[in-house]
C-alpha cells in the first residue's frame, strides 16, 4: 500500500504533463480499439460462416446469371441435401445513404439453410403466404424504425420501378455476428417482373446455395457440381460460404493492410511520447534516486520505482481508452449503418488494448529505469546544485 500510495504521488507531481500524457494514451488506446474493431468487422461475414453450405455461381463472374434449370441437376450430386437460390435486388430506401443488402430469394429452401435467423413460426408463415412479404434482420429493423405490418418501399436500380413490400417478420441472429442487416423477399415476385420487362433473362439466379451433411467433402462435392456444367454455356464456380465471403474481403485487402498498420503506428506514436515524459522524470529526480541509493536502497527498488510509475499511468490510460472504447464504436456504429453489419468491440481487441498499454508502460520506462539503477550517488547528488 505505501508502495502504491509513493508511486500515485510521484505519477501526480506534475499533474498537466500527466493529464497530457493520459490524454495521449486515452486517445492511442481507444483509436487503436476501434481501428482494429474495424478490421475484424470487415471479416465478420467470413466468421459467421458455416462450414455447411456451398455457393455456385457463374465461372464468368457474380454479374451473369445462372438458369434456375440447374435446380435438380445440383439436387441429385451426392452430398447435396438441400439446395436454395438467390437474386440480388440493390435496391434505395428513401436515399442512397440508406444502403443495406436486399436479396430475392425462395423462402421455404433458404429459411432452412440459414437456422441462425431466428425467426417466429407466426412471422414465418405469414412471409410464406404473402408474396409481396418480406423480413428483415433486427439491427436493420431499429435503425429505421420498422415493425411487422409496415410497408417499405424501394426504389429500384437493377430492376427499375418502385417496389413495395409488407414487413411480415423481423429474425434475431442467434449469434453475436449473424448479419442482422439485410431484407428478403420472395425470388418469385422479382421472377414474374424479369419475365414480363426482359423475358430473355427471366427464370435465371444469381447464386446457388447448396446445404451439405458432411464438411469434409465440401471440396469434392464442389467439384462434382462444377463437372456438371463444364463446358456448357453457363459453367459454374462452387466454393465454400467462407472462401465465397473472403473474395469480396479480398477485393479491400490492401484498404485493410492499411488500417492495421495505422493502428500499430498510433501505438508506437505514443510509445515515444509517454518514453519522453519518462526520461524528463528521470532527469529531474536525478538526486532523489542518487539520494535514495545513498540510504541504503539497492538499484532494483530504484528501477522498479521509476518502472512502476510508467506502469502505473500507463494502465491508468489503457483502461480509461478502453472504456471510452464502447461509446465510441457505439457512435460508429449508428454511422456506418450497414455498410459494417455487425460492429463490436471483441474480447481478443480488449486484451490486444491491455497488452498495448502495458508494453507502452515496461518499454517507455526500460531505458530511464536502467540508467537510474546505474547512476553513481556523487554524481547523482551534485545535480542538485
Amino acid at each position: 500500500m505505501f508502495l502504491l500510495k509513493l508511486l500515485l504521488r510521484n505519477a501526480f507531481r506534475h499533474p498537466l504533463r500527466t493529464g497530457l500524457t493520459l490524454l495521449g494514451l486515452v486517445v492511442a488506446i481507444a483509436a487503436f480499439g476501434l481501428l482494429r474493431t474495424v478490421n475484424e468487422a470487415w471479416y465478420t461475414g467470413v466468421q459467421a460462416s458455416s462450414s455447411t453450405r456451398l455457393v455456385a455461381r457463374s465461372a464468368i463472374s457474380l454479374t451473369f446469371a445462372l438458369p434456375k434449370s440447374y435446380v435438380e441437376r445440383i439436387r441429385g450430386i451426392d452430398g447435396v441435401h438441400t439446395i436454395s437460390w438467390a437474386n440480388w435486388f440493390g435496391g434505395i430506401y428513401q436515399s442512397e445513404r440508406n444502403f443495406f443488402p436486399q436479396f430475392a430469394v425462395d423462402p421455404p429452401s433458404y429459411l432452412r439453410l440459414y437456422p441462425e435467423y431466428r425467426l417466429s413460426e407466426d412471422e414465418k408463415a405469414a412471409f410464406l403466404r404473402d408474396r409481396q412479404g418480406a423480413i428483415v434482420g433486427r439491427k436493420l429493423a431499429n435503425q429505421h424504425g420498422w415493425k411487422v405490418g409496415d410497408t417499405i418501399a424501394l426504389r429500384g436500380t437493377i430492376y427499375p420501378g418502385t417496389w413495395s413490400f409488407t414487413l411480415r417478420g423481423i429474425w434475431d441472429g442467434a449469434e453475436a455476428n449473424t448479419d442482422e442487416n439485410q431484407l428478403l423477399f420472395h425470388w418469385a415476385l422479382l421472377n414474374e417482373f424479369i419475365k414480363q420487362r426482359f423475358p430473355k433473362r427471366g427464370d435465371a439466379v444469381g447464386v446457388y446455395v447448396l446445404g451439405i451433411n458432411q464438411p469434409e467433402r465440401a471440396a469434392e462435392i464442389s467439384q462434382q457440381v462444377d463437372l456438371q456444367f463444364k463446358n456448357s454455356l453457363a459453367e459454374t464456380l462452387t466454393e465454400t460460404e467462407s472462401a465465397f465471403q473472403l473474395s469480396f474481403v479480398s477485393m479491400s485487402e490492401q484498404i485493410l493492410v492499411a488500417i492495421q498498420a495505422v493502428s500499430f503506428i498510433i501505438v508506437l506514436i505514443i510509445l515515444a511520447v509517454m518514453a519522453n515524459t519518462m526520461t524528463m522524470t528521470a532527469r529531474e529526480r536525478l538526486a532523489e534516486y542518487a539520494t535514495l541509493k545513498a540510504l541504503g536502497f539497492g538499484p532494483g527498488f530504484v528501477s522498479r520505482l521509476l518502472l512502476g510509475e510508467s506502469l502505473l499511468i500507463a494502465l491508468i490510460g489503457g483502461a480509461l481508452g478502453m472504456a471510452v472504447s464502447f461509446p465510441i464504436a457505439s457512435g460508429f456504429s449508428s454511422v456506418i449503418g450497414s455498410i459494417l453489419p455487425t460492429f463490436q468491440i471483441s474480447s481478443t481487441t480488449l486484451w490486444l488494448q491491455a497488452g498495448a498499454a502495458l508494453g507502452v508502460g515496461l518499454i517507455a520506462a526500460a531505458w530511464p529505469a536502467w540508467q537510474m539503477g546505474r547512476i553513481d550517488i556523487v554524481n547523482g547528488l551534485r545535480h542538485v546544485g
